[in-house]
């Protein structure tokens, strides 16, 4: 039985006093550990959050277990001058709860595509040679394409796997190059302010395929 369990015995009969304000019982104070282990931790990791804002504060994440226990805001940028206001502490509520969106159970994990497109799309390769002709099969088919472009904003996605939902994206992607020429890509990537791999893995693909960033 664990200690936080053991402490629901509150429910069976106690010793009660006399005047009936007064509850004894025997045994000792160990179920306070559940409460002090809390905050207990087996390493402390460097880190900052992607939370869509250019800050990058600096955050200490103490770790248990491979899990993350709890954040603190780091204290040790250097200190400014006299007639200037400090930094400490930099980090926001929203980046002090961070662990609550990473191990939320609506954090999306898995690719997920409209599900009109995907049951175009796996009926349609069945019969295509490449996946390029797939998509062309699809969106040079006037009925196929109004069935999923009109679906969009009305939610209905699909969970899908990761190879799915990249050839889609690549048949797409070298069809309109293919078709129209690849500046008719276009594309959205981070600012370099907020995350530098974010900002140069979508601008350097852009760039390296001719498209529009």
């Amino acid at each position: 039985m664990s200690l936080l369990s053991q402490k629901f015995k509150f429910l069976r009969k106690k010793n009660v006093s006399p005047s009936g304000h007064q509850i004894t019982e025997d045994g000792g104070r160990e179920w306070e550990n559940f409460y002090r282990d809390r905050w207990s931790y087996d390493k402390v990791v460097r880190t900052t959050h992607g939370v869509n804002c250019t800050g990058s504060c600096s955050w200490n994440i103490y770790v248990k277990n491979g899990v993350v226990a709890w954040e603190n805001q780091a204290i040790d940028y250097p200190e400014t001058p006299d007639d200037m206001p400090d930094y400490e502490p930099r980090g926001c509520p929203r980046g002090a709860t961070f662990s609550w969106y990473l191990y939320s159970p609506l954090r999306v994990k898995y690719p997920y595509v409209r599900g009109e497109l995907a049951e175009l799309w796996r009926e349609a390769k069945k019969h295509a040679k490449n996946p390029i002709e797939a998509w062309k099969s699809i969106v040079e088919d006037p009925e196929k394409a109004k069935k999923y472009k009109s679906a969009r904003g009305m939610g209905g996605f699909v969970r899908s796997t990761w190879d799915e939902a990249t050839e889609i994206t690549a048949a797409s992607l070298l069809y309109t190059a293919k078709t129209y020429g690849p500046d008719r890509n276009a594309g959205f990537s981070v600012i370099p302010a907020m995350s530098m791999l974010s900002y140069a893995a979508g601008a350097r693909f852009l760039n390296l395929m001719g498209g529009t960033p």
